[in-house]
């Protein structure tokens, strides 16, 4: 690292910074270290990348180096610079939320395929365990006819997924409330009901979370994580639950992990028919979707 009054380019404080995190066999470092540099600077990762002869300041430099010994000890760059990108947006994170992965970009793509081919006008979704809001706000964002309730059982997950819809300007169509589930819900009837249930549950196994990647297990909320002892426990009660909030037809949506597909599967064909599995770009088993019955 830099000695203090040391004054160096772009290019050689990117070059150094690259080192620093290759060292430690940090799986991209050239743009993990760009893209702290760029934060830092307050600039584009194009700016850095074309403008590698300007000197930065000695705060900066000294700002920069500071985070990349961060995320050298395993601090997910999203938790230093604060966001991420998800479906085009960016998202505000913290420890408090699950940073935004792009498979989960499946599941939401799936849901907008769905109203776009079903529904002309208004459309009611539930969104459950929304965390960073990622879900819920990037329907609310693709589906202007879309009105969405966000629930999470953190109060400070919902105060992240409230600023995340404000900056996308989508406040006024999603409804957050602080709920165990279906706890704090109203019982709705009829047609007052939703046309869609999505969620990306809390699917890690609990005796799993210790293997997890130190970025996952030591920075990330493992309250968002633990599936209990199979990973299932969640799927059970939101499968369950969502009968008494769904209109019949209507459409229950989950991500799943690994090997998870054919089992959550299992756990819906009871109530739902049509029941399908869907891969992600790396061909893994995804996103599982049913349509309630008729009871």
């Amino acid at each position: 690292m830099p000695t203090g009054g040391e004054i160096i380019t772009i290019r050689e404080a990117l070059k150094k910074g690259t080192d620093m995190l290759e060292y430690v066999e940090i799986e991209t470092p050239v743009l993990e270290a760009g893209v702290i540099l760029s934060f830092v600077l307050g600039c584009d990762r194009a700016y850095i990348y074309s403008h590698g002869d300007k000197f930065i300041g000695e705060n900066e430099t000294n700002k920069f180096f500071a985070l990349i010994e961060e995320r050298s000890r395993g601090k997910p760059t999203q938790y230093i610079t604060g966001f991420q990108e998800f479906m085009s947006l960016r998202f505000e994170v913290n420890q408090h939320v699950l940073i935004p992965r792009p498979e989960t970009e499946i599941l939401v793509e799936k849901i907008i395929e769905y109203v776009k081919e079903n529904y002309t006008g208004r459309v009611n979704i539930l969104d459950i365990g929304t965390g960073s809001g990622c879900i819920s706000v990037s329907l609310a964002y693709y589906l202007p006819d879309s009105h969405i309730t966000a629930v999470d059982i953190s109060w400070e997950a919902l105060e992240v997924a409230k600023r995340n819809a404000e900056n996308a300007g989508v406040e006024n169509r999603v409804k957050f409330i602080q709920s165990d589930l279906f706890s704090q819900l109203p019982l709705l009837q009829g047609n007052m009901k939703y046309d869609i249930i999505v969620s990306n549950p809390p699917y890690i196994p609990s005796l799993d979370l210790t293997s997890l990647q130190l970025e996952v297990r030591g920075y990330e909320p493992l309250k968002a994580l633990d599936g209990g002892d199979d990973g299932l426990y969640f799927y059970r009660r939101i499968i369950k639950g969502s009968l008494d909030f769904l209109k019949p037809g209507g459409l229950l949506a989950f991500e799943v992990g690994y090997n998870q597909a054919q089992l959550v599967c299992d756990l819906m064909k009871e109530c739902f028919s049509e029941v399908e599995i869907i891969k992600d770009l790396a061909k893994v088993d995804r996103v599982v979707t049913g349509k309630l019955k008729c009871m």
